[in-house]
């Protein structure tokens, strides 16, 4: 409901961080309670609860205007399904005035990658739109959003989940939320590689050894082999992440044949064993 022109945020955000703290990023969706329940889980809602993340979730039936709360109607031209339609959107988003940029999930959008993280990240603030439904009209798309984001080719019943995904993408990026901030900078995808392959107790498992440089206890030796594997991997198994990096850097061949990843060795191999 719209309780002095503002639009109603949903009960979970009471245990967040005081409004205007942190990273903040608004969610409007018709499924508020499914978007918060997870904000308020895991790394996610420690970072929220630390005030690091300003999460707030609005309610696009906030902005009906029938006592049913209705937000969709069938599409002009006839056609399957049910479209969201502009005045609730217009209304709700008006009245919860989320900071901007304001994005659509849609599949016409801007493919989201780590990349696109990385952009938002940096600017302090933004806002996602979830569409439902068999779609969202075409005015919300050209007259009220600041853009739109696709996470990838696929069709979902709404924009929710990948709502979270780019919430949670984004969040790892703030200073602070992942505890140990260098986890981020050593994930897939960055410098455009994948991550190297990881291991934990116990050293053999079912006939399976973990690799002896592992275990080495040489730091130096450890990090280069899992640069050699980073890049090993994504060779082999991204050809267009590897071609948009340009391929191999200087210095990075020797680095593959230290470790014995040369054309046409798999990576996971161990050059000590």
């Amino acid at each position: 409901m719209v309780e002095g022109g503002r639009a109603e945020r949903t009960a979970g955000t009471v245990n967040g961080p005081a409004p205007g703290t942190g990273f903040r990023i608004d969610v409007l969706t018709i499924f508020p309670q499914l978007v918060e329940g997870w904000l308020d889980a895991s790394v996610i809602g420690r970072a929220r609860r630390a005030g690091l993340l300003d999460l707030r979730v609005w309610d696009l039936r906030a902005g009906a205007g029938d006592p049913h709360r209705s937000v969709d109607d069938s599409p002009f031209g006839g056609g399957a399904g049910m479209i969201l339609a502009p005045e609730p959107v217009f209304r709700a988003v008006e009245a919860a005035d989320p900071p901007r940029p304001l994005l659509l999930l849609s599949p016409a959008g801007r493919r989201f990658d780590q990349a696109y993280a990385r952009d938002l990240a940096a600017g302090g603030r933004f806002s996602l739109l979830c569409g439902r439904y068999e779609g969202v009209d075409q005015r919300v798309a050209e007259h009220l959003v600041d853009g739109e984001v696709s996470v990838g080719d696929v069709v979902l019943a709404g924009g929710e989940l990948p709502a979270l995904m780019v919430v949670e993408a984004v969040a790892r990026l703030v200073p602070g939320v992942l505890g140990n901030d260098a986890s981020a900078a050593d994930e897939s995808f960055a410098d455009g590689l994948l991550e190297y392959p990881q291991y934990t107790r116990p050293a053999v498992f079912r006939g399976w050894e973990v690799p002896a440089v592992l275990r080495s206890g040489d730091h130096g030796r450890v990090e280069r082999w899992r640069r050699a594997q980073a890049l090993a991997r994504t060779r082999e198994r991204r050809p267009d992440l590897w071609r948009a990096r340009g391929g191999l850097r200087p210095g990075e061949g020797g680095l593959l044949a230290e470790n014995g990843l040369e054309a046409g060795a798999r990576p996971g191999e161990d050059p000590l064993s």
